[in-house]
């Protein structure tokens, strides 16, 4: 599938073909992926959807095809972040499958030996695979580099033992994207990439109820066996692969927040515009007007940040200059759609916290973007040590005495 964006910089907004083009994902959403969210199970992974999304050709932009040559491309994280948002405006289940395939598929085509990337990529790809990336564990959330899972050599390949939890499409994945501890002692440094098929020997797992029904669960690895073509990357530099991964996928989890913020927004302005209230429409009191005015103004800046941390990433920008980018984009665009969906429901009253109303569902969906691929304050840490770096090299601008 083409490519529908060109190279952008300096520009503000979206130009006339990425909007048809956003327009086209929530048709194509409405119409053939929602009545397959609807009759499926909460928290389970959906393969019709996942599978209906392959026949449809929407998983090509996680992996589009190069003449001649397979599945050797990637998204850009514009294409990524626009999908994600038209997606999430429409359906959060839609957007959550789209991007796990993603997040999971990712590290394998980037980092993975023709035979791996053959195996996986076209499967993950045609929507007959499902993949997740299996980073956290109890005691390693926000501290990646505290992994205790670890891999022990084994003639050609290596053992897997240890515990993983919060990971998206556990236990039913076909194949997980799994980081392990292959050097006692060294942090970030000792830890290697390995891609690991779901029905491995040793490998099991369990579901997470969560407040928000999302595929989730935790993975138990008894020795279990990886052969040394299925490592992902280079031995020992496995925590470059998980970065270089999130800095991909962090701008676009704004736009996911973005999507059901403008959800909110526009099912307030919908409420606000036909409840009669004090003899007069609700939205003709200045404190609701002003505050849609005030939620409309936020979506507009997280977006903006969003398009530009993903237009630095495409344009090969410093690696710390995406970093703080991204950091800066995923943060205030999920603190600033959790504050949108919370003023809608404000304005809609008792109404959007009904059990099947679109706000108490955008409610419970929005909060956990606040968290999974960095914490809000892991973005602020990110943040804060970019701008420390500025001052030790000199380079603020400022003159010195």
């Amino acid at each position: 599938m083409k490519e529908f964006s060109d190279q952008a910089n300096d520009r503000f907004g979206l130009n006339e073909r990425e909007k048809a083009h956003q327009a086209s994902i929530r048709a194509l959403a409405r119409d053939s992926l929602v009545p397959l969210c609807e009759r499926a199970d909460d928290g389970r992974v959906n393969r019709d959807l996942v599978s209906e999304m392959g026949r449809l050709g929407l998983l090509e932009y996680l992996f589009p095809k190069v003449e001649g040559d397979g599945y050797q491309g990637s998204s850009k994280a514009l294409e990524l972040c626009l999908i994600r948002e038209a997606l999430a405006y429409v359906s959060t289940e839609c957007e959550t499958a789209f991007a796990l395939q993603g997040l999971g598929g990712y590290p394998i085509l980037r980092y993975g030996a023709r035979k791996v990337q053959d195996t996986w990529i076209p499967a993950i790809t045609s929507g007959s695979a499902v993949a997740a990336f299996a980073l956290s564990e109890a005691g390693a959330g926000s501290d990646a580099g505290s992994l205790a899972l670890h891999a022990v050599p084994d003639g050609q390949g290596w053992r897997l033992t240890g515990e993983k939890t919060w990971i998206s499409n556990a236990p039913e994945a076909d194949v997980y994207t799994v980081f392990a501890r292959t050097e006692t002692g060294a942090g970030p440094r000792g830890i290697t990439a390995f891609a690991v098929p779901g029905q491995r020997k040793g490998l099991s797992g369990t579901h997470i109820d969560l407040l928000a029904p999302h595929p989730i669960g935790s993975l138990v690895f008894e020795g279990v066996r990886v052969e040394e073509h299925e490592m992902l990357g280079e031995f020992n530099q496995g925590f470059q692969v998980a970065m270089r991964t999130l800095d991909l996928f962090r701008p676009s989890v704004g736009a996911f927040a973005i999507g059901m913020g403008q959800a909110g927004l526009e099912e307030a302005i919908k409420y606000s515009s036909t409840r009669m209230a004090f003899g007069n429409s609700l939205v003709s009191l200045q404190s609701v007007s002003h505050s849609l005015a005030k939620m409309a103004m936020n979506l507009e800046a997280a977006r903006l940040l969003v398009y530009r941390a993903a237009i630095a990433y495409d344009m090969g920008l410093e690696r710390s200059e995406v970093t703080k980018m991204s950091a800066m984009a995923k943060l205030y665009a999920t603190e600033a759609a959790q504050d949108v969906i919370d003023h809608a429901v404000q304005i809609c009253g008792a109404r959007g916290l009904v059990r099947g109303h679109l706000l108490e569902h955008l409610l419970r969906e929005v909060r956990a973007t606040r968290i999974y691929e960095g914490a809000s304050e892991v973005q602020l840490d990110i943040i804060s040590r970019s701008l420390m770096s500025v001052v030790d090299s000199g380079a603020t601008g400022i003159p010195s005495d």
